[in-house]
């Protein structure tokens, strides 16, 4: 593998070429200049440090196997960084779900939405409060899609409904939490 060094001043666009190549030092460039947005991008989905700094890895693993396929054409640096991140984000809170689900895990859906130690007390006690005045599928929609990652897709195959119901059930959904929340 090629060790020399890059350039410090050289374009996420060098950088990811550099690393296609084999550099481990524009690699490391490319860490340093990318790893907290993309940790950002992760934290935002994942909602754990831990697991986000973990998916961080995988993602910099895929990033420099992979360097290769990505085209200036097809885009900007960080958008194709940041879509491997957000993928690799999804795909662990799907795997850790559906072993969720291979274990049994029979919490209700409000009793995981506010865990403890995760933000304010008071604004959780609202929500709580505003989702408790959903009916019961659409209160479920809101939380697997906003708090457990589910697309519009999944939970249109969970509750046999087309997606576009889904869409709307989850808009109108949100709609009567952000007014109940403002109200409260």
């Amino acid at each position: 593998m090629n060790q020399r060094p890059s350039t410090a001043g050289g374009s996420l666009q060098d950088l990811l070429a550099e690393t296609a190549s084999g550099n481990h030092a524009a690699f490391r460039a490319l860490y340093e200049a990318t790893a907290p947005k993309l940790l950002g991008v992760v934290l935002r989905i994942t909602r754990n440090r831990p697991v986000a700094e973990e998916v961080l890895q995988e993602t910099y693993v895929k990033v420099w196997q992979k360097a290769e396929r990505f085209s200036p054409e097809a885009g900007q640096p960080m958008a194709w960084l940041s879509q491997i991140a957000r993928n690799r984000a999804i795909d662990r809170i799907r795997s850790e779900r559906i072993e969720r689900s291979r274990v049994g895990d029979d919490e209700s859906v409000l009793g995981r939405l506010a865990a403890p130690g995760t933000g304010d007390v008071v604004l959780q006690e609202s929500l709580r409060v505003c989702l408790g005045r959903l009916d019961e599928e659409s209160r479920n929609c809101v939380v697997l899609a906003y708090c457990s990652g589910f697309s519009r897709e999944e939970l249109a195959e969970k509750y046999g409904r087309p997606v576009g119901t889904i869409k709307t059930l989850l808009f109108r959904s949100v709609k009567l939490l952000k007014a109940c929340l403002e109200s409260t």
